[in-house]
């Protein structure tokens, strides 16, 4: 049995402009905890204020259920 977790990237969650070394050092944090990468996906994610997207990833996890 496994669970996921779904999140959504965007260049405010971390905290300026999304580069690979800060999406890197997030993947890791996750990974720390015992979550693996399944999928990662380009999207439009809809921001917090006001209406429309920005483009972002959208990064599936897996892990064995705890």
């Amino acid at each position: 049995m496994y669970e996921y977790k779904v999140i959504q990237i965007r260049e405010g969650l971390l905290g300026g402009k999304m580069s690979a070394d800060k999406v890197e050092d997030l993947l890791n944090k996750y990974a720390a905890d015992g979550w693996q990468v399944k999928a990662i996906t380009s999207a439009d994610v809809k921001g917090r204020v006001g209406p429309g997207a920005v483009e972002g990833l959208l990064v599936t996890f897996e892990r064995p259920r705890r």
